[in-house]
């Protein structure tokens, strides 16, 4: 989900130049995982690196196809006109947490680190009853922006399309997270040629200005 924005983008810029067209069908990164070990037919695997490294060990990436294609911070935002809290510092964010009615956090990469950061400040037991973990493929954002979270963590990709939240910042450098998303050619590609060109074109230096804009980084 983090990349969906990105990957939409992208695949319309290919398709100008390109003789394929690219569909993009966005998904928690669990249900995708899934789907490619099911077997569905799928040309290109967009997924968190470890992932993807696991899917090729298993035989569901041809070898040689995986390329990092963006990096990505977490990033913390409250419901719109919510005053937001001090996040300057890890104790800051601590005492965000706390102070939080509700928290919220995904089933991807930035909901593991937020699990473990609570398990390092020891408040894990004490906020269980608080967290609410978004369910695949649901925005924390969307949770945010309806007041079913009052304080909520992600990608910041994820965040930036969503209406009735703001942005607060990122997570502080010293506890910040950094996911790298890859893309690689799947063994069930029924265009495996066309998927190799895809890949080529989400890595080359033309796509950074759409990666900046949309919250994330080139992984080069």
């Amino acid at each position: 989900m983090a990349t969906r924005q990105l990957l939409a983008e992208l695949s319309r810029s290919f398709a100008q130049t390109a003789p394929w067209n690219v569909e993009v069908e966005s998904m928690g990164g669990v249900d995708a995982a899934r789907q490619v070990r099911d077997g569905k037919t799928i040309d290109v695997v967009v997924l968190a690196s470890n992932v993807m490294e696991k899917l090729e060990h298993e035989g569901w990436i041809l070898p040689g196809t995986r390329s990092d294609i963006a990096r990505s911070g977490v990033a913390i935002a409250v419901r719109s006109g919510v005053p937001p809290p001090a996040i300057a510092s890890e104790e800051d964010v601590k005492q965000a947490v706390l102070a939080a009615g509700k928290i919220s956090y995904s089933t991807g990469p930035s909901g593991d680190h937020l699990k473990r950061l609570f398990e390092r400040w020891n408040i894990a037991e004490l906020i269980a009853d608080r967290t609410v973990e978004a369910k695949p493929g649901i925005p924390v954002g969307q949770l945010v922006a309806r007041g079913d979270a009052d304080l909520g963590f992600q990608q910041l990709s994820e965040f930036l399309d969503v209406d009735g939240i703001d942005i607060v910042g990122a997570l502080p450098a010293d506890i910040q997270t950094i996911t790298v998303f890859t893309a690689g050619v799947s063994t069930r590609s029924a265009h495996p040629d066309g998927a190799r060109a895809f890949v080529a074109y989400v890595i080359s230096p033309e796509t950074q200005a759409a990666k900046q804009q949309l919250g994330m980084e080139a992984a080069g």
